[in-house]
């Protein structure tokens, strides 16, 4: 946004009628007749005649509107309104009289000097294709200053106002350049590829590559992949037609509660009320059979790295992903979801869950979602119903009850393991082909597609380095995925008795009011599971808080 400066503009040159007198000069006497001539003269002058027209015309706007009405009569509101804007239309004109020359030598005749003597570089609509670990920050969107939260567009726009591509005149308001993004992720949560676009200076006097010139500005854990020139109408929120997830967790989530804990108690009760009784399949699990029933927790971590999962249940984890496939009510995956809500309505369009891999001693597995958007927590959650009914045998069937109007609490995985892979531009890009064929790669109106697969070798060395090491570095280290699960199998409530083999959602799960959520006995979620980053050398995420988690409203959409 360009200033505005004023410029010292000349004093007035007299009119050719307006002739002085200094003490000095002693006028010469001239005859009445001569005088007149010369009156008649003086005001035939064109200056002399707009200055009497002006004069009249203000006379005319300042007697219309201080006139009063006629006694007994009342004026109506339109000749109200012409009064009210003749008087404004001479005040205007009044003002517009008046000297605005900055004296010399001002500082702000100074200022507006220098200012004038830099040269205003173009600005253009630029999407910027970017990725960036999450863990230490308070999500993506950019914040006001004085809020003392770090987000990733924060960093962003400070290191392209230091590389030169947002000019000082925009440097303290990023609304100025129009700042927006394709996917707005949460705090924490990382992204191998996402796009902000906004209006920035794309070439700078001595800066040949802008990308490298502000790579060197940012912290190794964000990068920029390139710039995309853009259309001017260009929007990365509207104009991305989907987006790709992925989300990592250990195959030993899988394996049943132990027999010890109390959800494992809570289900098989459950089993057994009903009519006629169902056996558990929670009951006589290789795994726990052959452990004592008291063994210790770090045991239990040794023998869990171990474990591998087999066939049965990969086949079941995909069986239950497969229904999350087409458009349906998501509104118990995210927060505050209301049924009546339409904006609660999803489409995913390919679900796919990779073949197990070992890590060190981890078994892990990835599952990559493909939806049109998605809101908060709604991957987490999703992620969480499947891994639940997976390991406590409850039929895929379950999830098609969630879709269901009554309210089920379902809790969320850690935000540890999901990462953003990308926006699609698909549309855009073929509008962008159309556009094209008017135009050869040489021309400056011709434009390129959004897209990351030429930074492929680029984003798959950084996700290595600054998600998956540290990502499996927290597992290893802390056992943050089994301090979840036990979380989870410690819980004596109500709130998960729609975890059971007939896969139907039993009265007492159901959650009546959004603040019975928060009553005595129902499901609390902890903090910690939040986090991405943790301090080195912290145990077991034994600083496990008990803070109610909950309580958060649906404030943004985790995609918007």
């Amino acid at each position: 946004m360009s200033t505005s400066i004023a410029t010292d503009t000349p004093a007035a040159e007299p009119s050719t009628g307006d002739k002085r007198t200094f003490p000095s000069e002693a006028p010469p006497s001239l005859s009445p007749d001569t005088e007149i001539a010369d009156a008649q003269a003086r005001e035939d002058t064109p200056d002399a005649k707009r200055a009497k027209t002006e004069q009249q015309q203000e006379q005319q706007e300042g007697t219309s509107a201080a006139t009063p009405a006629a006694p007994g009569k009342k004026l109506t509101g339109k000749e109200r309104r012409q009064a009210k804007n003749m008087q404004g239309a001479g005040r205007r004109k009044r003002e517009g009289k008046r000297d605005y020359t900055r004296p010399e030598g001002s500082a702000d005749a100074a200022e507006g000097d220098a200012r004038d003597k830099t040269p205003r570089l173009p600005k253009r609509m630029t999407a910027l294709l970017l990725g960036y670990c999450g863990s230490g920050y308070n999500g993506l969107q950019i914040q006001k200053d004085g809020t003392g939260v770090t987000t990733i567009e924060n960093t962003l726009f400070d290191a392209l106002t230091r590389a030169g591509a947002v000019s000082q005149d925009n440097a303290n308001d990023p609304t100025k350049v129009g700042i927006a993004r394709a996917a707005r992720t949460d705090a924490g949560v990382h992204a191998a590829g996402n796009v902000v676009a906004l209006k920035m200076i794309t070439e700078v006097p001595g800066v040949p590559d802008m990308v490298t010139r502000v790579n060197e500005e940012l912290p190794p854990e964000i990068r920029l992949w390139g710039l995309v020139r853009v259309q001017n109408s260009f929007n990365p929120r509207t104009n991305c037609d989907s987006r790709k997830y992925t989300y990592f967790f250990p195959t030993y989530l899988l394996i049943p509660p132990k027999p010890s804990s109390a959800l494992y108690r809570v289900l098989t009760e459950h089993t057994a009320s009903f009519n006629p009784p169902i056996p558990s399949p929670l009951l006589g699990h290789p795994f726990w059979d052959a452990a004592p029933a008291d063994s210790a927790a770090a045991d239990d971590m040794t023998r869990k790295r171990a474990w591998r999962v087999g066939k049965e249940q990969m086949e079941q984890l995909r069986a239950g992903a497969r229904k999350y496939l087409a458009t349906h009510n998501f509104h118990n995956f995210t927060v505050d979801g209301a049924f009546n809500d339409r904006s609660n309505m999803r489409v995913m369009k390919a679900i796919d869950i990779a073949d197990p891999v070992v890590y060190g001693e981890t078994e892990w597995i990835s599952v990559l979602f493909h939806g049109q958007s998605f809101m908060m927590h709604q991957i987490r959650k999703m992620i969480s119903a499947l891994v639940l009914s997976v390991r406590t045998g409850t039929p895929a069937d379950v999830i098609d009850e969630l879709y269901g109007p009554r309210d089920i609490f379902i809790p969320k995985m850690p935000a540890l393991g999901l990462l953003l892979e990308e926006p699609l531009f698909d549309s855009y890009n073929q509008r962008l082909d159309k556009f094209n064929e008017k135009h050869s790669p040489g021309d400056p109106d011709y434009r390129l597609p959004i897209d990351f697969e030429p930074f492929h070798a680029q984003i798959a060395a950084f996700k290595q380095k600054y998600i998956y090491d540290n990502m499996r570095m927290v597992e290893d280290r802390d056992g943050l995925y089994d301090a979840w699960i036990r979380n989870v199998d410690d819980y004596a409530g109500n709130d998960l008795l729609y975890l059971n083999p007939k896969g139907v959602i039993p009265s007492a799960a159901v959650v009546r009011d959004r603040r019975d959520r928060h009553r005595k006995g129902g499901f609390k979620e902890k903090r910690l599971f939040d986090a991405t980053s943790f301090p080195t050398g912290g145990k077991e995420s034994g600083a496990v808080d008990d803070e109610d988690v909950e309580a958060e409203s649906k404030t943004a959409e985790m995609e918007g």
